[in-house]
């Protein structure tokens, strides 16, 4: 879904395919997302793992993760990718309909690499056509491929109920561990407030409480004193620095940085 090229983008079924330069981002996973690595490399980094598919590979990413990434297409090739987004809408109905229920939580990774199967080769290349069609494919037919994504995936991986149909919304937690872990992703409050199982206005009072600062002038403290680390005492180029903890643009990043130490992030 990001690079230089897209061939085809369906609602919910995704080809990525660009040319060759590594791509990296970092991006909030609002449903669950089942891929199959055509070519290149994909790492992805939750704070706490490093998950890494290659050619071939199989994955699932459980909703409610935030995550970096980084797409790197072959020697003289082409990063190539399917996902097939499981909205949540799917999953409520396809539970009604089979009688799959969640018996227990699934915590931990944020990255299922899921064993080989026949059934997913199989399924994958079954989407390839739809990539070169004219035409965007009917709503019933997309309904009726992510229903056999389902299907295939519980066929394989029958212990996949408990993380596909869990839809319960992230529970209240360790607000400063939280924090501590995930300060470096860029995003919005309100999507920190959520992951951490609060209103925004809770998170803000429970922040307050926790730092006795406010959220953005945390955030903006807590990654500049990462960027001096890194910059000084790992040889960190600040161009690297600045997209690894959340700053939009350099000049913006070199800006704070030179306000609150006096001295420019190239300089030291």
């Amino acid at each position: 879904m990001f690079g230089t090229k897209e061939v085809k983008k369906l609602q919910q079924i995704h080809y990525s395919c660009y040319l060759a330069r590594t791509r990296e981002g970092e991006q909030f996973i609002p449903e669950h997302v089942f891929s199959y690595q055509i070519a290149g490399t994909l790492t992805i980094k939750d704070g706490d793992k490093e998950y890494i598919s290659k050619e071939d590979d199989f994955r699932l990413s459980k909703r409610n993760h935030l995550v970096k990434f980084i797409k790197q297409p072959p020697a003289n090739g082409e990063f190539k990718a399917i996902s097939i987004y499981l909205d949540q809408e799917t999953l409520r109905n396809f539970s009604m309909e089979y009688g799959y229920k969640a018996e227990k939580r699934v915590e931990g990774d944020a990255v299922l690499n899921l064993r080989p199967d026949p059934l997913y080769k199989s399924y994958m290349e079954s989407l390839l056509p739809y990539n070169d069609a004219e035409k965007q494919i009917s709503d019933e037919l997309q309904s009726l491929k992510l229903r056999e994504a389902i299907l295939i995936l519980l066929q394989a991986n029958p212990e996949l109920k408990d993380v596909l149909f869990d839809f319960s919304e992230p529970g209240k937690i360790d607000l400063e561990a939280f924090m501590n872990k995930n300060f470096h992703f860029n995003v919005q409050l309100k999507r920190f407030a959520y992951l951490t199982g609060r209103s925004l206005a809770t998170f803000k009072r429970d922040f307050e409480r926790i730092f006795h600062i406010s959220p953005s002038r945390w955030l903006l403290k807590r990654r500049l004193q990462e960027a001096h680390y890194l910059i000084k005492e790992k040889g960190q180029p600040p161009s690297e620095v600045y997209l690894e903890l959340g700053f939009e643009d350099l000049s913006h990043f070199s800006f704070a940085f030179k306000k609150t130490y006096g001295i420019a992030p190239s300089k030291i």
